[in-house]
């Protein structure tokens, strides 16, 4: 797979890790709609970020992370607004309508990222 480059709010990934689950499994099963095709799956993602979009800030290469499965919201719904992004009509999904972590790099929004207590391997990640 080619390195994706990640857009001015995006990290670019160097997957360590990407933890498989049942909602994986509805996807490659196709028990949820296709959203996407092709697509990478994988939505529990562990790495080190290789480069930063030109507008992120509060990220450092090498820091490690977390992506999980809510990749991308519209910040401006009701739900978005009340902090319940999760029924965000506009949601996206890591793994299923955006490219997930079972390659070697993955992006992610910065805003959706998670920095991973140095106590936790990449397995607890």
């Amino acid at each position: 797979m080619p390195v994706p480059s990640p857009a001015e709010d995006e990290l670019l990934l160097r997957v360590d890790a990407c933890g498989i689950c049942r909602t994986d499994l509805h996807v490659v099963e196709g028990e949820l709609p296709v959203r996407r095709s092709p697509l990478i799956p994988g939505h529990q993602i562990v790495g080190r970020v290789a480069a930063l979009g030109s507008l992120v800030a509060d990220f450092a290469i090498g820091d490690r992370v977390g992506v999980a499965w809510l990749n991308r919201t519209c910040g401006v719904c009701e739900f978005c607004l009340a902090g319940r992004e999760n029924l965000c009509e506009q949601a996206m999904f890591t793994g299923w309508t955006v490219d997930g972590g079972y390659a070697e790099y993955a992006v992610a929004p910065a805003a959706f990222t998670y920095r991973l207590p140095d106590n936790f391997d990449d397995t607890q990640g």
